[in-house]
């Protein structure tokens, strides 16, 4: 009989084995070529290294094997100009480059940038590596193991809508955009490793500030978040309704009513959310256009009810102006303790830095 010390190895064993086999089959489920991308726009990271790409000019969602899963989280990210340093390595000048999103791989702590290099709908997609020491790198995307996933009814009047966020939780990738039907909002669900991208389900929600029922405004950001134990999406839009939708209701073909649990304030777009635990609670932090970065408290967020009646600004769960943290563009969580952001400076160019969570 084996000794209690010795079997809790042997268990720890076992399940690193699993774990260990488990990320082999996704990985394993890619195949080597060329992905075609069309453009570079929202990014998520899945288990190993895995990063998702959404391609809104192809309508299509790529999974990517970075390869990148040793840990390299030797400090904090303060890189200077980093738009310029990126255009120096690409051989261009800064204005003719467009950062579209920011991602942190969990494996190894290294961020990573979906960058178009040129203007309008004919820009070379690129991906950029950034470690903490301030290297810069391309991400070559020629020969590598990558999957693709097409989205059937995709908008054709306003592609770079067609995908506006991603994000990958309880073993699938979802996807926000705009469809080309009558309710045109749309999230879908893919599991990985890939099966065929479902049509979606239609998302009708309740914005206070408008004072009517939408269907065809996109979602601009959203994260997945348990509320008693029950998988949900918490979703934000333009101006600026804070949504909830189960998970469990996205179902292809289907339309789904959210529930508005927040209205944050008119005349804004949000830009990136991340939910984090600090003193024991969790909060939403939303990065915006126009009103800096937003803390929303969770306090009550099962039990909040739903907003269905006009507002003249603000009204569910309330928010604080984090001071001092102006000028985000791009957000992302880099540890339990700290946010990797993207900051437009007083000179225009644009710094990466980690901040404490607020």
């Amino acid at each position: 009989m084996l000794s209690r010390s010795r079997l809790v190895v042997a268990l720890l064993g076992m399940a690193l084995l699993v774990g260990a086999a488990q990320g082999a089959a996704l990985t394993e489920s890619l195949k080597q070529g060329t992905p075609d991308l069309k453009s570079i726009g929202p990014l998520a990271f899945g288990p190993e290294g895995v990063l998702f790409i959404g391609d809104p000019q192809g309508a299509a969602i790529f999974a990517i094997d970075t390869g990148d899963t040793k840990s390299n989280k030797g400090g904090p990210f303060k890189v200077q100009a980093l738009d310029e340093k990126v255009a120096s390595m690409l051989g261009t000048d800064a204005k003719q480059l467009q950062i579209n999103d920011l991602a942190v791989n969990p494996a190894s702590g290294n961020a990573y940038l979906s960058v178009a290099r040129g203007k309008g709908p004919t820009a070379a997609p690129v991906l950029v590596k950034v470690e903490p020491q301030g290297k810069v790198s391309e991400v070559p995307l020629k020969d590598v193991k990558f999957a693709k996933a097409t989205l059937s009814n995709a908008t054709t009047k306003q592609r770079q809508e067609a995908i506006t966020h991603i994000a990958y939780a309880h073993g699938q990738v979802i996807v926000s955009g705009l469809s080309n039907e009558e309710f045109s909002s749309k999230l879908r669900t893919i599991p990985f490793p890939f099966a065929e991208a479902s049509q979606g389900t239609a998302v009708e929600i309740f914005h206070g500030s408008h004072g009517k029922t939408e269907t065809n405004s996109p979602i601009r950001t959203f994260v997945a978040y348990d509320i008693n134990g029950e998988a949900n999406l918490l979703a934000a839009y333009t101006c600026t309704p804070l949504v909830k939708v189960p998970l469990s209701q996205l179902k292809p073909g289907e339309r789904v009513k959210g529930t508005t649990i927040a209205e944050l304030g008119n005349r804004n777009r949000p830009l990136d959310m991340i939910v984090y635990k600090k003193g024991g609670k969790d909060y939403i932090l939303i990065a915006n256009n126009s009103r800096g970065l937003m803390k929303v408290n969770t306090d009550n967020i099962d039990k909040v009810a739903g907003i269905t009646a006009r507002v003249s600004d603000k009204a569910g769960l309330t928010y604080e102006t984090i001071a001092g943290a102006k000028g985000i563009e791009q957000l992302d969580q880099l540890d339990k303790d700290h946010a990797l952001v993207l900051v437009k400076t007083d000179s225009g160019s644009l710094d990466l830095q980690s901040m404490d969570l607020p």
